[in-house]
């Protein structure tokens, strides 16, 4: 089968962006589709792209479609639309955060072409220098043909196993990493409230047991209370624990922490936080 030249890209937000322009840099021609056509021009002439008015535009006679959107809904949408002109021996990749439910369903969706699910993790500085973490889900003569897309986006990039399990190892990962930032707000209000000196709190804390990406990434803007979303919002974060508490519950496991986190998640969402990094679950706390 001949390698992939041309590829369709639907979704140039945080993370897609940088990811497209990845691609692009990596010689692939590319076509790109995002809801804000303004945007889709702008990156097009910034990178020697293509911006596509609707996803069957931007699918048109694409060796490979990639999606990097929300949620499963967003992607099934895309892909619908893409798959009116989409080629049959083409490749569809799904690089969003779903669930291994709605994966399964996305590639019923996209047969009989060859569909290979790759959540990412890195956030927007790991897209942006293309050392993403891919956790890839699929056959693997399909993971085969995506993985020089793979390359020119990710550093770390793992076929993890058959369709479900990228998507199940991304919310599993996801999950410890909301989990972690939960417990990481309470230690700061609770820092706070004993006036703890803030610099001389976030050394100590980097050199002990509590030390964590997290705390290296989140503590500070929880101490200074400002929830600039660069890097993940709040309501993805939020979904994506939805998401794991879902599946664990088909497979007959009830989970404690993500189920105590999540109403923390939740409570700052309906503080208005939706949009704001995911460090504003800070403000879910009584």
């Amino acid at each position: 089968m001949a390698g992939i030249e041309k590829v369709g890209f639907a979704g140039l937000g945080i993370m897609g962006g940088p990811m497209a322009r990845n691609l692009r840099e990596a010689g692939f021609e590319l076509s790109v589709y995002t809801r804000t056509h303004e945007k889709a021009e702008r990156f097009a002439a910034e990178h020697g792209a293509t911006a596509a008015a609707a996803p069957a535009e931007a699918a048109a006679e694409a060796d490979a479609f990639i999606t990097m959107v929300p949620d499963a809904p967003e992607v099934e949408e895309v892909l619908s639309g893409a798959l009116e002109t989409l080629p049959e021996a083409a490749l569809v990749v799904d690089m969003s955060t779903t669930s291994p439910t709605a994966s399964r369903a996305i590639a019923e969706l996209a047969a009989p072409r060859d569909y290979v699910e790759a959540p990412v993790s890195g956030s927007k500085p790991k897209a942006e220098d293309g050392t993403l973490t891919i956790f890839a889900g699929g056959e693997p003569a399909a993971f085969d043909r995506a993985r020089p897309l793979f390359d020119a986006m990710g550093e770390r990039i793992v076929h993890v196993g058959p369709l479900g399990h990228g998507q199940m190892a991304k919310l599993l990962t996801n999950t410890m990493g909301a989990v972690n930032a939960a417990v990481l707000a309470e230690a700061v209000r609770t820092a706070k409230a004993a006036g703890l000196d803030e610099d001389a709190f976030l050394e100590v804390a980097a050199g002990s047991a509590g030390a964590s990406a997290m705390l290296n990434l989140k503590g500070r803007p929880m101490f200074e209370e400002t929830w600039e979303p660069v890097l993940f919002k709040l309501e993805h974060m939020l979904k994506d624990l939805r998401h794991t508490l879902a599946e664990a519950r088909a497979l007959g496991i009830e989970l404690q922490l993500p189920a105590l986190a999540e109403r923390f998640y939740a409570r700052a969402a309906e503080a208005s936080h939706s949009e704001d990094d995911f460090a504003a679950v800070y403000t879910g706390f009584d």
